[in-house]
């Protein structure tokens, strides 16, 4: 390991972690993860679930260990979750302790699978998925905010087409950076599950939609908590993190984009064993 890496990692860990470094080994690693996707609402459901009496958080919301922050090693992740004796005084409380973080650009990183295959090979993974055309809007809508997309939005739908139709033919796979720069790839949700499902058992994973937590959200809370093996919990009140508003989308553009996601998500629906209402 280089100086720079070694130096990084002591930075990282104990002078911007302070306490929490020192005491890295004495906390625990979490149990569920989830894992995308972008625009979806990934922060909301993390805090929602957060609100349950045997979930404790981690430090912070997209954590992005797995992926940019890797390199600072296990103890610098650990330092962001509860000590292990936090966690049995919740048990004792309530009888269960589980901990999580959510980090939505985990769910195209092919790196990423692998690296939390080896460390947490029996974690709990949940993709909340949105509807593709509505999730690629507003992830141009928020580049528009951040000052850094300048095109019209069916020039970008014409041209990200055209780009993963002709990788299509060629038969080359979207690499981690196409997924990380395209609005549209990122709503390929099959694509990306396939490396999942490839590694992990079906069981480890928990897949929603967007549309279907909006609607009822109780039930898809009930869904959850199942999934991770704790008692059904009403929350009090639902998170709305990270909402914008912004000028409905050209029709023929919508009509464009749903024909190219047509066949995709019909292949997510044979994978996932679901279909969503996302006409």
């Amino acid at each position: 390991m280089s100086f720079k890496r070694i130096y990084q990692k002591m930075y990282y860990q104990f002078f911007k972690r302070h306490y929490y470094g020192i005491t890295a080994t004495s906390r625990v690693l979490p149990n569920f993860l989830i894992i995308g996707g972008v625009r979806c609402g990934t922060t909301s459901l993390y805090y929602d679930i957060c609100q349950h009496p045997s979930v404790e958080t981690a430090a912070y919301d997209e954590i992005g260990f797995f992926d940019d922050n890797y390199h600072l090693g296990q103890d610098w992740y650990r330092s962001l979750f509860p000590t292990k004796r936090k966690m049995e005084n919740i048990k004792q409380v309530t009888g269960y302790s589980i901990t999580g973080e959510d980090t939505p650009f985990y769910i195209w990183n092919s790196d990423v699978v692998k690296r939390i295959a080896d460390m947490l090979p029996n974690i709990k993974l949940i993709a909340i998925l949105r509807n593709p055309i509505d999730r690629a809007y507003s992830n141009y809508h928020l580049g528009i905010r951040e000052g850094i997309e300048k095109r019209s939005f069916s020039d970008v739908v014409k041209n990200e087409i055209d780009f993963i139709n002709m990788r299509k033919q060629e038969n080359i796979e979207l690499t981690n950076n196409d997924y990380k720069k395209s609005y549209l790839a990122k709503g390929i949700y099959v694509e990306q599950l396939k490396k999942w499902y490839k590694i992990f058992r079906k069981e480890q994973l928990c897949v929603i939609s967007t549309e279907d937590f909006s609607d009822n959200p109780n039930q898809t809370l009930k869904k959850i908590f199942n999934f991770l093996k704790i008692p059904d919990y009403s929350i009090k009140e639902f998170e709305e993190k990270k909402k914008s508003e912004y000028s409905e989308m050209n029709n023929s553009t919508r009509v464009e984009i749903e024909k190219f996601f047509e066949v995709y998500n019909e292949q997510l629906y044979q994978l996932i064993g679901q279909k969503f209402n996302w006409n």
